[in-house]
């Protein structure tokens, strides 16, 4: 082996000096701090759609980015008809505890902050629309979809724009909205009180516990509090301009710019500290749902849940029945896993998981205890019932669409119309092994006998009884087997060979 010349070490000195120098500058680089991350950033979320797990999940991570990188604010952009509570809940208590202002904005023009928006615009340290949008309709709904309270709107205040108006056009006046504030709450109990035989306990609780929710949402800002419970006891909704002018939101925007321009030099309070906004010049970033957030949100549809239950089940089945396939096994504990951790996410009614299981198992059971339909039938219904009830909340965009559930329905009636066919009609076809495919063949004699014999059937020798006297090589019928024992009687049709399981044909009368 040759040893490398002075030029050769020379060269080698080099890269590596090279690469030494080429990792100092990097790490130079990454150590010192980057000039564009010290511009003033506005950080902007955007809440589309229902309000679900995925949604909480996505905000919450972009509040913790925003103040990782220091953003000056963050700007919530909503277009959402409503959602879960439990999301609901989880995405305002994120806003409340962010050391950097939140604003929520309404937008574009012809978006909502309907039910569960309404209480998060509320929660943000400040509230803005844009043209042609609305926020309201705040009242928790039933399973079936039925509003809570079943009184009218007008038994608990005005809900119109112009009735809100006349109920908070003194919202910023001191005394005079103190005054109004209380003789408001007393109203509004007065007529909880008298509505009180039209709604039952476990309403009442929904109702009073989503006021004093968003009342104290609204006091904490500053906020129009009287409206904000009619938001919630009679479903009232306004749109931006009315909302501007009952100091339900506080400013109006065209969009993101106009917006921060509108936003500069206002003073919002933020962990109990004032904050002047600067926001002139600012820049925005957009935070895009990362792969993980996307997934959950594919996962977390109650449709893509309900499949990946069912999938689970059947897969499972298929491998009991064919042991060692593994494919069924395999895809089956993974979608039923994955269903189940759906599941525990969402807000599932566990009375309709129980029917969906139980009906899913009575179907099974018709095909080991045939009953002419009527275990199929039974779990066919329970299993309907369950899937319609199976998901509990208030926003039907997170219930199980009625197609879905109508088209699983019917392949099931389909198998199990299908099974009740094959059953009754395998009842009705003749035994062909076994003993009682005996009864009716034909054998042969053996010998001669009157009583008690040898007959020939299936190439083997039987002992056979019989009421009339046989001769050797005449056909039988066999009429009856005791054990090892036939029961036989002369008579069959001269000519015709016996055979195992061979029966007479029938005869013409």
């Amino acid at each position: 082996m040759r040893r490398a010349g002075p030029a050769g070490l020379g060269a080698l000195i080099a890269i590596v000096a090279v690469a030494i120098a080429f990792g100092v500058v990097a790490g130079v680089r990454a150590a010192a701090p980057n000039v564009t991350e010290h511009r003033p950033v506005a950080a902007v979320l955007h809440l589309t759609g229902i309000v679900g797990p995925a949604t909480s999940r996505y905000i919450e991570r972009g509040l913790t980015t925003a103040q990782a990188d220091h953003d000056r604010l963050v700007i919530l952009e909503m277009d959402t008809p409503g959602g879960l509570d439990t999301a609901m809940r989880d995405i305002i208590r994120a806003i409340l505890a962010s050391p950097i202002p939140v604003i929520g904005f309404v937008a574009p023009p012809g978006a909502r902050a309907a039910s569960a928006g309404t209480y998060i615009l509320y929660a943000c340290e400040v509230a803005a629309m844009a043209p042609a949008t609305n926020l309201g309709a705040a009242t928790p709904i039933e399973i079936g979809g039925t509003s809570t309270p079943r009184r009218e709107p007008e038994a608990a205040g005005q809900t119109s724009a112009q009735g809100s108006a006349g109920a908070a056009s003194g919202a910023g006046k001191g005394a005079r909205s103190s005054a109004r504030s209380s003789s408001s709450a007393e109203s509004a109990n007065g007529a909880g009180r008298e509505s009180s035989p039209a709604l039952t306990t476990e309403e009442r609780k929904q109702i009073n516990d989503a006021v004093a929710y968003i009342r104290g949402l609204a006091e904490l800002r500053g906020r129009n509090a009287d409206w904000a419970e009619q938001a919630v006891r009679g479903a009232a909704s306004l749109p931006a301009n009315v909302a501007l002018r009952e100091h339900v939101i506080d400013l109006m925007a065209r969009d993101v710019p106009d917006l921060l321009a509108k936003l500069d030099g206002r003073q919002v309070k933020v962990g109990g500290e004032t904050v002047v906004l600067a926001t002139r010049g600012v820049s925005t970033v957009q935070i895009d749902p990362d792969w993980r957030t996307q997934l959950l949100a594919v996962i977390t549809h109650p449709t893509i849940a309900y499949g990946l239950l069912l999938i689970g089940i059947y897969g499972l089945l298929l491998e009991g029945y064919n042991p060692g396939a593994m494919l069924p096994g395999v895809v089956g504990v993974i979608s039923l896993l994955v269903a189940l951790f759906a599941f525990q996410i969402l807000s599932v009614n566990f009375a309709g998981l129980a029917l969906v299981a139980l009906g899913i198992g009575m179907i099974i059971g018709e095909f080991f205890f045939p009953t002419y339909g009527s275990l199929g039938i039974g779990g066919l219904i329970a299993f309907v019932v369950g899937s319609i009830i199976l998901f509990d909340t208030d926003v039907n965009e997170l219930h199980l669409a009625l197609p879905v559930i109508a088209g699983v329905a019917t392949a099931g009636g389909l198998i199990l119309i299908g099974l009740v066919y094959l059953t009754s009609r395998s009842m009705r076809r003749p035994v062909v092994t076994g003993k009682e495919a005996m009864v009716g063949a034909l054998a042969e004699a053996f010998e001669d006998f009157e009583q008690h014999g040898r007959v020939r059937f299936g190439g083997e020798l039987w002992n056979a009884y019989t009421s009339r006297p046989v001769r050797a090589g005449e056909t039988v019928r066999i009429v009856k087997i005791e054990g090892l024992q036939l029961w036989v009687e002369p008579g069959a049709t001269p000519g015709l060979e016996p055979a195992a399981g061979r029966r007479e044909p029938p005869r013409r009368s």
